[in-house]
């Protein structure tokens, strides 16, 4: 199979999106040759049959004025159907992770060439754009029950995919007792506040913690970071709460290894994979997430929204013993191993598409 990937970024150290470098690597394991467009390009390493393209997108963004932000975009846009025209002959199958927009620019075009289009689409929420573009794809992927893309008739649930060879080579760390961490951008839509007042609940009753905030902000949250960390000093909790830039994807690893327990507080329809990455590298989680009701223990499940329910989740976790808490911890592990991985899905992936070529 010949494929073409549109994606947002190709950047292993990439904070939000390096995790789909490896993506890209699994699938070359299954196809004769990838073609990759993507908005911007980092660092890479890939095999021989991948050949990468980039649209432009500086490593720094866009450029802030108006006239700079729009000719940039168009000489983006003019890059874009040039690469898929100039290549056209050297790809069959059309992958597009996350980025609706390039169906929607390109889905005629893709239709009209005999290419067939399938979408990787993972969030709660959507629009008719999203279902516009869907009306392209022979199959739609996500890996959520809730997620808005879930609806559609051609709909396949997906692994999350896990990359099961970052357990090679774990550091020689010991976690931290009583130590939380939080990973992913600090956005309203992840629900940090929520944390925050859980976290402050918990030293109400008395139980000793420290916990990490580790992510980028994008530049529309930005007082919505200023809020949180005016908050936790309100609260008097700045000694044993801290929050700290996103670090490059391949750097989580230490911080997995240092931390005992991972908090999301995502919304059903995201199934985040920092929760896979967590309990595959030994973590106990505590998650919100529907998804995972009846899929891992409930103590590690709180309500969607409920902060008096996530401190008592909490509080029981950290009142664990060492025993039960390696207990948990094997469990955990062993459920994103056994469903989750990285293998799973790029196969499970490959043979979708190659079987409907």
């Amino acid at each position: 199979m010949r494929l073409l990937i549109c994606t947002q970024i190709v950047d292993r150290p990439d904070s939000t999106l390096g995790f789909f470098h490896r993506w890209i690597e699994e699938f070359a394991k299954h196809c004769e040759k990838i073609i990759v467009v993507c908005l911007k390009r980092g660092e890479f390493n890939l095999p021989d049959n991948v050949y990468t393209l980039s649209l432009g997108k500086p490593a720094q963004g866009w450029p802030t004025s108006g006239g700079g932000k729009l000719l940039a975009k168009f000489i983006s846009l003019c890059r874009f159907y040039k690469y898929i025209w100039q290549e056209r002959k050297n790809y069959d199958v059309v992958f597009v992770h996350m980025n609706q927009e390039y169906i929607l620019l390109a889905g005629l075009l893709w239709k009209f060439w005999g290419k067939r289009i399938y979408f990787w689409r993972n969030h709660y929420a959507g629009s008719f754009l999203t279902d516009l573009a869907a009306l392209f794809c022979t199959k739609v992927f996500c890996t959520s029950r809730y997620s808005y893309t879930n609806k559609y008739y051609q709909t396949v649930i997906m692994p999350v995919g896990f990359d099961t060879d970052v357990l090679k080579n774990l550091p020689d760390l010991s976690r931290l007792p009583h130590s939380i961490l939080v990973l992913g951008r600090l956005s309203p839509s992840k629900n940090i506040h929520l944390i925050i007042e859980a976290l402050n609940e918990l030293g109400r009753f008395g139980v000793s913690f420290t916990a990490d905030f580790y992510g980028h902000t994008p530049p529309k949250d930005l007082a919505y970071r200023e809020r949180l960390i005016s908050r936790v000093c309100e609260l008097g909790l700045d000694e044993i709460i801290n929050f700290y830039p996103g670090v490059p994807n391949t750097e989580t690893r230490l911080l997995y290894a240092r931390h005992e327990i991972v908090i999301n507080a995502s919304p059903s329809g995201m199934l985040d994979k920092t929760i896979f990455s967590a309990m595959g590298r030994g973590c106990l989680v505590l998650v919100s997430n529907r998804d995972l009701a009846d899929q891992i223990p409930n103590q590690f499940i709180f309500e969607e929204g409920n902060v008096k329910d996530l401190t008592r989740a909490l509080r029981a976790i950290l009142a664990l013993s060492d025993i039960e808490k390696n207990n948990y911890s094997r469990i955990l592990q062993k459920f994103v191993l056994e469903n989750h991985s990285l293998t799973n899905l790029a196969t499970k992936l490959v043979t979708i598409m190659n079987l409907l070529v």
